[in-house]
């Protein structure tokens, strides 16, 4: 039980943490396109559905590889990383918060590589605390609690994003920049839960 003691989770600066997420696209949005953009996006949910239960597979094997070896696989690691980019990329679609469609792509890679507007990296540890993954998701109770109302102010958002779209072309910057905190703050809370950080993420969403 060292290991604990050794590596206790810790609080670590929303500037320091290491899982990146954000969108880097024009606001101008055509008046149409919250209509069908969810629709357009369909054939990218059948991808999305493979790339889920892979990694949820692969989530299963890595908490028994950091019981026993302390690592996180890192050819698993990063194709773990790439599925959840490819998701955020086809959320920031669907959402019509950006307009160009996401390409049909899956480089393996925990660092982000820059070909699209929706970026997600998560920087790949070299070493995890082994008994961590025993209670990540009790420890991270709280952040569930944060999500969930975060989750609904973010629906209202959007909500209220929509009509703003449809009537001005463009999607309002601090909507859009509260929902992608938002996505951020949930990205990498799961990035905990989930194996592939041990510190604990920061209840800010920059």
């Amino acid at each position: 039980m060292s290991d604990v003691a050794a590596d206790p989770p810790i609080a670590t600066g929303a500037a320091e943490y290491p899982v990146k997420l954000d969108l880097n696209a024009p606001l101008e949005i055509d008046r149409w396109r919250p209509f069908v953009q969810w629709f357009l996006a369909i054939p990218h949910y059948f991808v999305l559905w493979v790339l889920m239960a892979i990694s949820a597979l692969i989530t299963f094997l890595a908490f028994f590889a950091i019981l026993f070896t302390k690592k996180y696989p890192r050819s698993l690691f990063d194709f773990v990383v790439s599925a959840y980019r490819y998701q955020w990329r086809v959320t920031s679609y669907a959402y019509f918060m950006r307009q160009v469609y996401p390409p049909f792509d899956l480089e393996p890679s925990a660092a982000d590589p820059g070909n699209d507007p929706a970026s997600y990296s998560v920087e790949y540890p070299t070493e995890l605390n082994r008994w961590l993954p025993l209670v990540k998701f009790i420890l991270a109770i709280p952040h569930f609690f944060v999500i969930l109302v975060r989750g609904l102010m973010a629906f209202f958002v959007g909500f209220a994003a929509f009509f703003a779209v449809l009537f001005t072309g463009a999607y309002p910057a601090s909507m859009r920049g509260f929902l992608v905190d938002v996505t951020r703050y949930m990205y990498r809370v799961q990035a905990y839960i989930l194996f592939q950080r041990d510190e604990y993420p920061p209840f800010s969403t920059k």
